[in-house]
C-alpha cells in the first residue's frame, strides 16, 4: 500500500496505506443508472450521507450529474443547485470529508467555498483543465480519472491508462497542484467493455508505476452483472469481492453505493495484508 498523507482542503488530510478507505457515493440526481431518484430531495440525501458515514465511510462524494452513458447532460446551475446545498448541510456537521463529483471548474470552486474538501473529475481534468487551478489554489484533493470517451484508445489498457493520466498529471502540474493532493482512479467501466475491465483489474498493480495513490470505482458497474448475471440494484456483493481483489493489488480508497458490505469486505483485505506483512521470513 502506498503509506501517503492526501492533502485536502480546509486544512484537513487522509493518511493512505494502513487501511483501506472508503467513499460512498450520494447521487442526488434523478437519473443515476443505479440509484437514481433515490437522494434528489435533500432530506433523503443527507439521512443517506449519515447512514454512509455510521457504516465507516471516511468521505461522501457528493454529485449532480448523471455519467451513465446515453444520460442528459445538465447545466452548470443545475447541476450546483443540486449539489451545493447538500454540501453546506453536511459541512455545518464537521464530523465528514466532503467530495463533488464534477468536471466544471466553476461547480468545483464553488462546491470548495461551500465546504468540499475534495474534487473528483471523470474527465481528469481534460475536458475543463482549470479545475486543475481550483485544487491548486484552494489546497483540495484532486482525484484524476482515466476515460476512454471521446477519443481513440490505444489497444492495451494499461498503456492506455499511463497516456491518458499522465497528461492528467501534466496538467495538474502546470496548474500548481502539489503531489500530495492527487489521487488516481483508472475509471472502471468509462468506455471500457467487460473484458478491457477485466484485464484491468487483473493488471491493476502495474498502475503503481504512476507514483500516486489509487481508487478503485467498480460499485455495481455493468462489467460486475456481466460477471456475476445481476442487475445494477443487485450487484454489491460482486462489488464487494472486486473491491477485495483491488485492494490485494494496491488500491487505497473504494468508491462505493453499499458502504456496509464493503467496509466489512476490506476489513478482512487488510487483515491478508497484515498477516503477509508479517509471516516469518518476510
Amino acid at each position: 500500500m502506498t503509506g501517503k498523507r492526501w492533502q485536502l482542503a480546509h486544512g484537513r488530510h487522509l493518511d493512505l496505506g494502513g487501511r483501506a478507505l472508503v467513499m460512498g457515493i450520494l447521487n442526488v440526481t434523478p437519473d443515476s443508472f443505479s440509484d437514481g431518484g433515490a437522494f434528489d430531495a435533500p432530506e433523503r440525501a443527507l439521512e443517506q450521507a449519515r447512514r454512509m458515514v455510521a457504516e465507516g465511510a471516511a468521505i461522501v462524494d457528493v454529485g449532480g450529474e448523471s455519467t451513465r452513458p446515453g444520460a442528459a447532460p445538465v447545466s452548470a446551475a443545475e447541476e450546483q443547485g443540486r449539489v451545493l446545498p447538500i454540501i453546506v448541510a453536511l459541512a455545518r456537521s464537521g464530523d465528514v470529508l466532503i467530495s463533488v463529483d464534477t468536471y466544471r471548474e466553476e461547480t468545483a470552486r464553488l462546491a470548495v467555498a461551500a465546504g468540499a474538501h475534495i474534487v473528483n473529475d471523470v474527465w481528469g481534468a481534460q475536458r475543463e483543465p482549470g479545475i486543475a487551478k481550483v485544487a491548486a489554489e484552494t489546497g483540495a484533493g484532486l482525484v484524476l480519472m482515466h476515460t476512454g470517451r471521446e477519443r481513440e484508445k490505444l489497444p492495451d489498457v494499461i498503456d492506455d491508462q499511463f497516456l491518458f493520466l499522465r497528461r492528467s498529471l501534466e496538467i495538474a502540474r502546470e496548474a500548481g497542484v502539489q503531489d500530495a493532493q492527487i489521487v488516481l482512479d483508472p475509471g472502471f467501466g468509462f468506455a471500457k467493455d467487460a473484458d478491457e475491465n477485466l484485464d484491468l483489474m487483473a493488471r491493476f498493480s502495474e498502475l503503481a508505476q504512476l507514483g500516486y495513490p489509487l481508487l478503485a470505482g467498480t460499485s455495481r458497474k455493468r462489467f460486475v452483472g456481466h460477471v456475476t448475471g445481476r442487475e445494477a440494484a443487485d450487484r454489491d456483493a460482486g462489488t464487494a469481492a472486486t473491491s477485495v481483489i483491488l485492494r490485494l493489488q494496491g488500491a487505497d480508497i473504494f468508491r462505493v453505493h453499499d458502504v456496509a458490505i464493503n467496509v466489512d469486505a476490506l476489513a478482512f483485505a487488510d487483515a491478508m495484508l497484515a498477516r503477509q506483512t508479517n509471516l516469518p521470513g518476510r
